[in-house]
């Protein structure tokens, strides 16, 4: 809270960026208007932070409730995640302008297990796909043994099953390369074009990052050899000569399509992580990669029609413009607007961890005076625009910090009334979540509030004194200020 009606610098201190402020006022005395972009004061409340929500994932549930009429921050999104069938990466819906929002609690569709302790989704629209890798495969069935009948929709469908089954295995091979780098990763989720594994963290060296992606193709593509030694021994023309050969094309071709050099696809993370090596940045890798997969997009969206209709996938030349053409125009409309996005929030994405490290609580915490619990509010104020503090802690007969008071509160209380106010009745109680250290920054101090919400926080010294107050509000402001410089 801003009980001084002053610029909004953080307290002194260690930080030499700290300026003179200007003359201590309570916000009701002068009456001014708050500019939006400064800290907010008692009087004249700023900007209200976006509060916490679901992200894009459907289904999931957020179990924080923010007792404070301020939200906290909103949480970085973790890394580009890995993918298999050219699913696009997850990341938050912030976007440059704002923080992403703070990350519920995994969800997303129907859980199908826990190996390796990573919970595995099936999303809703999975069943989409599956329905219509049926009716197509079933054509085909139809065509290859029509002497099954109707019977090759079963077939169909156990073919759809085992399909995802192999982009399943392609996922837990980048889970568990994470995993064994001792990233956490959050969750799998298999969707309609395919899987995604969500890794919460960045590799730390280039050479892991290489390891991270080309562990899914590889898998993909030995799973396609595992096909194809089993399909030496069967009988052609029978339903699992059908079946076998299906699957070995199709892991094929979802290795081939993963080792594209262009994100969000592996082959494009491979590309990342050798300019990165070359480069010594991994922005520029990340910059690098990512035009490519724009690029990729492009060609998507162009050719796959193109050579659909000459036959060279294998399939008759067509002349005329008839349902199967404008079906392969739609798939690559979706395949190329799936790179391209994913191309842009990884450069999105890079941009926000680049600007991370600016975010430091010791930089943000404002100077905080402490007051006993019976004090009056409008004396607590009194005391903290002498001292030229804008955060008020209520402390014990010892000294010790029990509580905060809320700026928000505060706002609420009209002036005429604050001499009969405790500050006590305004402040809420401090638990372990709402004590931050003073050296935390960049990632390390969203996740610790993300992890336990609320409008204020205590910031301590290693030494457990307290060194001030960190406002929510604060954070957000600076987060925005950040995104919006240019790399």
């Amino acid at each position: 809270m801003d009980v001084s009606g002053g610029s909004g610098h953080p307290r002194s201190g260690n930080d030499e960026s700290a300026r003179p402020r200007s003359g201590p006022t309570t916000p009701a005395a002068d009456g001014a208007q708050p500019d939006p972009a400064a800290p907010t004061t008692p009087g004249t409340p700023g900007p209200e932070p976006q509060g916490p929500h679901a992200d894009q994932d459907p289904g999931r549930n957020n179990d924080h409730q923010n007792p404070d009429p301020t939200p906290p921050p909103q949480s970085p999104p973790g890394p580009p995640a890995h993918h298999a069938g050219g699913e696009p990466h997850g990341g938050g819906k912030g976007g440059p302008g704002r923080p992403p929002q703070r990350r519920p609690e995994p969800g997303g569709g129907i859980l199908m297990g826990r190996p390796f302790g990573v919970p595995v989704y099936v999303a809703p629209s999975w069943f989409l796909v599956a329905a219509l890798i049926t009716w197509v495969f079933g054509g085909q069935l139809d065509r290859v043994l029509p002497e099954l009948g109707a019977a090759r929709y079963l077939v169909s469908l156990f073919f759809a099953v085992a399909f995802y089954a192999s982009v399943l295995v392609h996922e837990l091979a980048h889970t568990v390369a994470a995993l064994r780098f001792k990233l956490p990763v959050r969750r799998i989720q298999l969707q309609f074009f395919g899987g995604v594994s969500e890794i919460e963290k960045e590799a730390e060296t280039p050479g892991r990052e290489f390891v991270l992606a080309f562990v899914g193709p590889l898998l993909s593509l030995v799973l396609s050899g595992v096909f194809y030694l089993a399909l030496l021994p069967v009988e052609p023309g029978t339903v699992p000569g059908v079946l076998l050969a299906g699957l070995m094309i199709s892991n094929l071709i979802v290795a081939a399509f993963n080792l594209l050099p262009g994100l969000p696809l592996d082959g494009g993370r491979m590309l990342r992580a050798v300019v990165w090596k070359i480069t010594g940045k991994p922005m520029h890798g990340t910059v690098a990669a990512a035009w490519v997969g724009r690029a990729l997009a492009v060609s998507v969206l162009i050719g796959l029609p193109l050579l659909t209709q000459s036959g060279a996938l294998g399939s008759d030349a067509v002349d005329n413009v008839g349902m199967d053409t404008v079906l392969d125009a739609l798939l690559a409309a979706i395949l190329a607007a799936i790179i391209w996005t994913g191309a842009g929030n990884s450069l999105r994405m890079a941009r926000l961890r680049e600007h991370l490290p600016e975010l430091r609580a010791r930089a943000l915490t404002r100077r905080a005076v402490p007051v006993p619990a019976d004090t009056p509010l409008s004396e607590a104020l009194r005391r903290a625009n002498a001292s030229g503090a804008r955060a008020l802690v209520v402390v014990d007969t010892e000294g010790g910090p029990v509580s905060l008071v809320r700026e928000a509160a505060i706002v609420g209380v009209p002036e005429h009334r604050r001499p009969w106010v405790a500050v006590s009745t305004l402040a809420q109680d401090l638990t372990d979540g709402m004590r931050v250290s003073a050296e935390l920054s960049g990632e390390e101090l969203l996740d610790a509030l993300r992890a336990n919400p609320a409008s204020e926080y205590l910031v301590i010294e290693e030494t457990g004194e307290i060194y001030g107050v960190l406002s929510a509000a604060d954070v957000e402001r600076a987060f925005v200020k950040a995104m919006a410089r240019p790399s």
